[in-house]
């Protein structure tokens, strides 16, 4: 594993750049000069709010929130062994976004709203995974078809629900399905899961490298495959309902990122994991310092800018597999 350190200190320092950017800019610009002041104490008291009750946390939600679905992503990919798979073919974030609506449409507040998307995350979960077993067990294939159906009833839903809401709410409503930072203020939650998420990753690299080969040879190789498989579903189930929580419905990064990781690093999933979430939480915080500069003062959701990222991306990468 000696070859895996580079590559993940270079995204780390990647990470971290991406940070200090997305501290340094936005509708008002702080140079580095006042920065390091701040972080001795110092410097203008703007500053200090601007940073530390304002953009650092935000930067700090969304480089959580990427590296859960870019993991999480890489997890369903290892699950479902469909490379198109990503944190949201299950139905998950339709759950969560049943919740949530419903939350909003009640006049709650944002924190009955976030727990309300967590608990219908939850619900999609737990239903997927009820159908997709039936009286028998369940193979990928038949987990993948369910989780379609059951994310297909919830944009019915979905839709049925901003057709009849008010017009007032419908803003806040889109913004949230789009995926927003806006209100992601408190970001030790998703950190402390990713952080966790990672070291119970750390001794299953091997598992999951034969698993992504398939049950049958993963079996034959001594893998306890099903329990294997049950716990890599309930992780990345946790963890995108956490991140949807977090930021609402963002697409795009759980597809992109452990392909192009792969591209470049091979298909080593005790290296993927690990530079999915550093990878994936770079660009999303990149992605979000975009969404509030381009057009500031007023912001974008940043489900829109990592849709105009992704879909590029994706069509390139398609063109080179062909």
């Amino acid at each position: 594993m000696q070859r895996s350190i580079g590559p993940l200190a270079l995204l780390a320092v990647l990470a971290a750049a991406s940070l200090l950017l997305a501290v340094m800019v936005g509708s008002v610009a702080i140079p580095f000069s006042e920065l390091t002041a701040v972080a001795l104490g110092q410097g203008n008291p703007l500053h200090q709010t601007l940073i530390f009750e304002l953009r650092l946390p935000r930067a700090l939600a969304a480089l959580a929130t990427g590296g859960l679905l870019a993991v999480a992503g890489a997890l369903m990919q290892v699950l479902l062994r469909n490379p198109l798979a990503d944190p949201y073919v299950l139905g998950i974030s339709g759950g969560a976004a049943v919740g949530a609506l419903l939350a909003m449409l009640a006049g709650l507040g944002t924190f009955v709203v976030s727990g309300s998307a967590f608990a219908g995350a939850l619900l999609s979960t737990l239903l997927v995974f009820g159908l997709a077993h039936g009286t028998g067990s369940w193979t990928p294939t038949r987990l993948l078809l369910t989780g379609v159906v059951v994310a297909a009833g919830w944009g019915a839903v979905i839709t049925l629900m901003l057709a009849v809401s008010p017009a007032e709410q419908l803003p806040g409503m889109l913004y949230w399905l789009m995926g927003d930072l806006t209100y992601a203020n408190s970001p030790a939650a998703p950190l402390l899961v990713l952080l966790v998420l990672c070291l119970l990753l750390l001794p299953l690299g091997r598992s999951l490298n034969v698993l992504a080969r398939g049950s049958l040879q993963a079996a034959a190789l001594g893998v306890s495959v099903r329990p294997l498989e049950w716990l890599v579903y309930i992780m990345a189930s946790l963890v995108t309902a956490v991140a949807v929580t977090t930021a609402g419905s963002i697409g795009f990064v759980g597809l992109i990122v452990p392909h192009m990781l792969r591209l470049v690093l091979g298909n080593d999933q005790r290296l993927i994991l690990p530079a999915c979430a550093l990878a994936g939480g770079t660009l999303l915080v990149l992605a979000d310092t975009l969404a509030r500069t381009i057009i500031a003062p007023e912001q974008l959701p940043v489900g829109v800018i990592t849709a105009l990222l992704g879909v590029p991306a994706f069509l390139f990468l398609l063109y080179r597999s062909r």
